[in-house]
């Protein structure tokens, strides 16, 4: 194998560890997302389609090359009276070209497989931060429902207890009045108790009076009858 097809040959390996590690789940999408924008490969990134165009052309005049040949010997027919060496030759340079084909054809293959698994890696990146941070929105939108519905609740809550509390205040404003009624009522009623224990004494004391003046009178009529007795014995 010449150097330029050893080249390709060691570009081809190098491709399969590369479709292997993209392939196999080694590192997460973030990780490799990360990988493709770092410093180095973003400056190569910059040119990233000029070096793509150059490999491709590169690759596919190889394959092109590797096509003639299959061509240029498989269409060779040897005759009897050529020597067993140079059929030999023919043969091998034929298995030579159809080993450049595939080396050729299955590099151009897995540059595109490459570059498509980039693609779709770097997208399912994306995607996942995309989902990640709708994910955070909605834990915030939902985070946000709940503490207005909590406030909500409370808010109830506190108009629950304040008409509650009127209600309360009510009954006690007309506990209250019923209370200073029944207050002013016996305040009335003793009053009048009062007033008529005021008239029962001053009838009372009027009686009292009443009956020393006729105890007086009866005294003094019994001491005016015993002494006209005396006289008369």
């Amino acid at each position: 194998m010449s150097l330029v097809w050893t080249l390709i040959a060691t570009f081809l390996y190098a491709e399969i560890v590369v479709v292997l590690l993209l392939v196999l789940p080694i590192a997460s999408p973030y990780k490799w997302n990360r990988l493709f924008k770092s410093k180095f490969l973003a400056m190569l990134a910059q040119q990233a389609h000029l070096y793509f165009f150059l490999i491709m052309g590169v690759l596919i005049l190889f394959l092109l090359d590797a096509i003639r040949e299959m061509r240029k010997y498989s269409s060779h027919e040897a005759g009897g009276h050529e020597h067993l060496n140079v059929e030999m030759q023919h043969s091998m340079r034929l298995f030579r070209a159809q080993r450049n084909f595939y080396i050729s054809g299955f590099a151009i293959f897995l540059v595109l497989v490459i570059r498509r698994l980039v693609t779709l890696i770097s997208a399912q990146a994306n995607l996942l931060a995309q989902s990640e941070a709708s994910m955070k929105q909605a834990q915030s939108a939902t985070a946000a429902a709940r503490t207005l519905m909590a406030e909500k609740s409370t808010e109830k809550a506190k108009e629950a207890t304040e008409d509650s509390t009127l209600t309360e205040l009510n009954e006690l404003r007309k506990k209250v009045q019923e209370l200073t009624s029944d207050l002013n009522r016996e305040k009335k009623d003793k009053e009048a108790l009062k007033s008529q224990a005021e008239s029962l004494n001053k009838e009372y004391d009027r009686l009292t009076d009443e009956y020393s003046k006729l105890q007086k009178k009866i005294t003094i009529s019994d001491s005016s009858s015993g002494k006209g007795g005396e006289k008369d014995d």
